[in-house]
């Protein structure tokens, strides 16, 4: 197996593990194929979830650029619900898994 898809298999355990489901598998490596090379740096792989400028990011270029989604006062609360349902003791938020669910958060599965 390639390194992306040995970082596939460990973000759906994190999904199994944090979020108690199973990973679509198709949308999960579409989404891990999305964020590129950034998967391979460990500071831009993971999400701060306690850091308002990277949140401001996430909603910014993942969901109204990427997703295109209008901006609105339910992105930031969708960003923090999937944060907090990651777990608030979790210091590694995976990018991909954040992004992932929020995909999933908003019915957004159609902009892959």
């Amino acid at each position: 197996m390639s390194k992306r898809d040995d970082l596939i298999v460990k973000y759906a355990v994190d999904i199994k593990d944090k979020f108690g489901e199973s990973a679509n598998m198709d949308l999960l490596t579409k989404v891990t194929i999305g964020l590129g090379p950034s998967i391979y740096n460990l500071d831009a792989s993971k999400v701060s979830g306690a850091n308002e400028k990277e949140l401001e990011t996430v909603k910014n270029n993942y969901l109204i650029k990427k997703l295109g989604m209008s901006d609105s006062p339910q992105l930031m609360d969708g960003i923090k619900t999937v944060l907090d349902n990651y777990g608030s003791s979790n210091k590694n938020k995976h990018r991909v898994v954040v992004y992932y669910m929020l995909c999933k958060h908003f019915n957004k599965e159609s902009a892959y």
